[in-house]
């Protein structure tokens, strides 16, 4: 083993240094890692560091051999058994599958990671999936009523190279939304960098151009239902939290049933359209962590299929995902 430094993805932005060890290494303890810390073996761009540390995007930590905490991840000790009923789901959900990654059609409504008072998550699942000892690991995050095309990596090596496909922006990622109202142009591209709202109410974005990160958002819209609803191509380029509900919020159309951001404008009262929100991982382009290019495709959840029937839209006029649009 060597010394590494592995840089800090969007999706670890804000996360404690030490947290973000742990994720990474979790057979790695709380007293290692500190005296690693006091010795100045784990540095953050080049500077000594603390456990409570928050990460930046962009930010390059020193990770020194590890040894036996780098091997692969043991199942969690209070782990609980995983539901044979659970097991089975998770399973069929699989879209993709080798002996590098595992791919994922996640349902909406399961959250990727716990949080307090949350017992049902894919991280607490993810034992079933464990082969010969490896356990799959995160490489990135949907939200939790966000469906769709979910990565797991299946080696630590996996792992890294994920991580830094999905930094270096050599994933290509593709959403399907429908959205209330009607978009002020037929495709275009949104920006507006997101920065966390001071509300005290749970995690929460907001477009602030002083001190936000830049946040780029490509849109086409697929169908429209007269003016009431649209159905749009997301094609993030930046990958900030919540930024396709902020975005679609800030064209004057807040994604369906997204009641966090849109508040009741985000439904349609009088109607049979589904309440849940509406936007679905539709596609993934990544580098293969084995070589060549992985590319993935996940059918919309039933609530998303049974809305564009109510609206009267047809899945043939979708594009082939990975047609249409170039890819920069």
């Amino acid at each position: 083993m060597s010394v590494e430094v592995i840089a800090v993805t969007d999706d670890e932005e804000g996360s404690r240094l030490d947290r973000w060890f742990k994720r990474r290494w979790p057979t790695l303890t709380q007293g290692r890692l500190e005296k690693l810390l006091r010795t100045g073996q784990v540095r953050v761009d080049g500077k000594r560091a603390k456990s409570n540390q928050r990460l930046e995007v962009g930010q390059e930590v020193r990770v020194p051999p590890l040894g036996d905490a780098a091997s692969e991840p043991a199942p969690k000790p209070d782990a609980r058994p995983v539901p044979a009923h659970e097991a089975k789901a998770l399973r069929d959900a699989i879209l993709h599958q080798d002996r590098h990654v595992i791919v994922l059609n996640k349902e909406a409504g399961l959250a990727v990671q716990g949080g307090t008072g949350m017992t049902r998550h894919l991280d607490a699942l993810l034992d079933s999936l464990a082969e010969r000892g490896e356990r799959p690991r995160l490489v990135h995050r949907l939200d939790k009523d966000t469906s769709g095309v979910l990565v797991l990596a299946r080696t630590l090596e996996a792992a890294r190279k994920l991580t830094e496909a999905f930094r270096s922006r050599d994933a290509m990622k593709i959403y399907w939304a429908l959205v209330v109202g009607e978009p002020p142009l037929t495709e275009g591209t949104i920006k507006g960098a997101l920065a966390k709202a001071a509300t005290g109410r749970g995690e929460r974005m907001e477009i602030n151009e002083e001190e936000g990160k830049r946040a780029v958002t490509d849109f086409r819209v697929i169908d429209q239902a007269f003016r009431t609803c649209a159905w749009l191509d997301l094609r993030p380029r930046t990958g900030r939290t919540h930024q396709l509900r902020v975005h679609c919020l800030e064209m004057g159309t807040p994604i369906l049933g997204d009641g966090k951001y849109g508040g009741a404008d985000a439904y349609l009262e009088g109607t049979e359209l589904s309440k849940s929100m509406h936007l679905h991982a539709r596609a993934l382009r990544i580098p293969h962590p084995g070589g060549g290019m992985l590319s993935v495709i996940a059918p919309p959840p039933r609530h998303f299929v049974d809305s564009l029937k109510t609206l009267g839209f047809s899945l043939s006029d979708a594009l082939e995902p990975f047609e249409g649009w170039a890819e920069d």
